[in-house]
């Protein structure tokens, strides 16, 4: 698979009448710095209270008591904001979205800002990435049973009490657990900004070669260029299954093509005080943030930050993945990250260094071997009982075939994961699923398996 989602086959999104140049995705932060400039200069002369009154739409939620100790440990400069697209529709005022009953989580991004300021590095997680999500704090004394599923299904676990903290601790603590990079703040956007920001503009401009009539997402437009807001914007970039390939892989790219787009018509519409302010009300009333990015002035000088960054040195990637269906044949729903690649991204970015779409996919060109052609013995050498019985489930579950289980010949101090001679790619395969355990090939490894043997340091089994 390829690191850098693409655009489906339809035309994308532009910006205003005339045709749309050809320019690079970190646009869309300039013009967002720009945007929050020419607000700060405006109302600096009109008593502030403009500025007040926007910074103070801007929500903010609390996250430390739910994150728990066993965090990742911080990245080696630079920082790391995840941002989570919510699908919570209160207050949109149409049908889009009304039967949901729970908090939504429908994009998730994480962006490196570079600890020298001259890269950084934005990264899009595939809403169907079937990863482990870990226990979380669901209020009142009641937690969550770690288990695996989508990664979007972390927000409305954390939030099924309606706490927005929660919904974000328990993003943060799966995006952490899966990724092993420390999340240093978050920001939630809410769909009700982004039909107001689109509103705001005027509408943004698609052209789509064929008619999109898609009952899911409440979408029915004509073939040809035509300008979109309100519910037509929403359901254009939420539609899915009647564009392109029918994959989320698919409207990844095509919501980074009408984010562009939205930039491009906010370069020509955001020097108008109506529309800017209109903009920026909408904007800031959608946003929710830990405590130190709630404000104008923190976000401002965030999106500053962005801006110094050389274009060229932005890079916009996807986490590599394959179809999960290569390792459970019954799933034809869910990808898996391609565990060298993915490991290689997100050590990059924990270590501060960049990586870039062409890295990325060259780390991404060979796949690992398919999990139903690992086959794995597991040994118990804690002592508790079932750990092996235990542990090979959660393996089976991910596609792995279980050659046996039983009792290591003696307790061991930690977990081992050992391979015969021809069988180093398939060992690597199971030890990506297995924060802190390197593989090593053994002389005395049983033939034709590789041999887990669990510790008392046995770490949770990722996705």
């Amino acid at each position: 698979m390829t690191a850098v989602s693409k655009s489906p086959g339809n035309r994308p999104a532009r910006g205003g009448g005339r045709p749309r140049p050809r320019s690079p995705r970190p646009r869309i932060g300039r013009w967002i710095a720009l945007a929050a400039a020419l607000l700060v200069l405006g109302t600096s002369g009109a008593g502030g209270w403009i500025f007040t009154r926007l910074s103070g739409n801007i929500h903010r939620a609390g996250v430390d008591g739910a994150l728990g100790d066993d965090r990742p440990s911080a990245t080696q400069g630079g920082r790391n904001i995840l941002i989570i697209g919510s699908d919570s529709r209160s207050g949109t005022g149409d049908s889009y979205g009304r039967g949901l009953t729970t908090m939504q989580s429908d994009t998730l991004i994480l962006l490196h800002l570079g600890g020298d300021g001259r890269w950084a590095t934005v990264v899009s997680f595939p809403r169907d990435s079937w990863v482990r999500i870990p226990g979380c704090d669901q209020g009142s004394g009641a937690y969550s049973v770690p288990h695996h599923f989508k990664i979007n299904a972390a927000f409305a676990i954390g939030g099924s009490t309606g706490d927005t903290g929660r919904a974000a601790a328990c993003a943060i603590r799966t995006v952490e657990e899966n990724t092993r990079v420390r999340v240093d703040h978050f920001l939630i956007v809410d769909f009700r900004g982004f039909t107001g920001m689109v509103n705001a503009l005027g509408g943004v401009e698609v052209c789509p070669r064929l008619p999109i009539h898609d009952r899911k997402a409440h979408l029915d437009l004509r073939a040809g260029c035509q300008t979109v807001r309100d519910s037509q914007a929403l359901g254009y970039v939420r539609a899915r299954y009647s564009l392109g390939d029918g994959t989320d892989i698919g409207r990844i790219g095509r919501q980074q093509e009408f984010m562009r787009a939205l930039a491009d018509r906010a370069k020509a519409r955001l020097y108008d005080p109506g529309a800017l302010y209109g903009f920026l009300d909408s904007a800031t009333g959608s946003l929710t943030t830990d405590p130190e990015l709630a404000g104008l002035k923190p976000l401002y000088e965030l999106a500053s930050d962005i801006k110094r960054v050389p274009t060229e040195r932005i890079s916009f990637l996807t986490v590599p993945n394959y179809p999960r269906e290569r390792d459970v044949p019954s799933d034809k729903a869910n990808v898996v990250w391609n565990a060298h690649a993915a490991r290689r991204l997100f050590t990059a970015l924990a270590l501060d260094r960049e990586m870039t779409e062409a890295g990325l996919n060259e780390a991404a060109r060979t796949l690992p071997p398919a999990a139903n052609t690992v086959r794995i013995t597991v040994l118990n050498g804690t002592g508790v009982t079932g750990r092996a019985r235990e542990t090979a489930g959660r393996l089976r579950a991910l596609g792995f075939r279980i050659a046996a289980t039983g009792n290591a010949p003696a307790r061991v101090a930690r977990t081992t994961l050992v391979h015969p001679e021809g069988l180093a790619a398939q060992a690597r395969t199971v030890a990506a699923r297995l924060p802190g355990v390197v593989p090593a090939f053994s002389d005395g490894a049983a033939p034709g398996t590789v041999t887990l043997t669990i510790g008392p340091d046995m770490p949770p089994i990722g996705g």
